[in-house]
């Protein structure tokens, strides 16, 4: 398999560049939005420098292992709005998980760390 063959949206890793029409990178892919009760892809979350935007499973074109492409032309990716849905968390697994004392006190005393996803 090579970089550019297409893959699944469920196969998409944080962090692809996401590309508008032309070919400029709009931004990274943060997380991909489904419906996993009826296996349906609803859109991704792309970071930014405006921070988090939204773009929509109709406008996405093709996946692949170096980069999404989408039908948004320049303009229309600078207009993109953020994501209106619940925030998004994920756990930092390494946290407190060195030798300091600080470390070592976070492990006894506290829950594993969540941290939220900003818009």
């Amino acid at each position: 398999m090579t970089d550019d063959e297409a893959i699944s949206y469920q196969a998409a890793i944080r962090g692809t560049p996401v590309l508008s029409s032309s070919g400029t990178e709009i931004g990274t892919l943060e997380h991909v939005l489904e419906v996993p009760a009826v296996d349906v892809f609803d859109g991704i979350v792309i970071a930014t420098k405006e921070g988090l935007r939204f773009i929509d499973a109709d406008s996405v074109q093709q996946i692949t292992r170096s980069g999404i492409q989408t039908s948004l032309d320049d303009t229309q990716a600078s207009r993109l709005e953020p994501p209106d849905g619940a925030p998004v968390y994920r756990v930092d697994a390494l946290a407190d998980t060195g030798q300091s004392l600080h470390d070592i006190l976070g492990r006894l005393f506290r829950r594993p760390r969540w941290i939220r996803e900003h818009d």
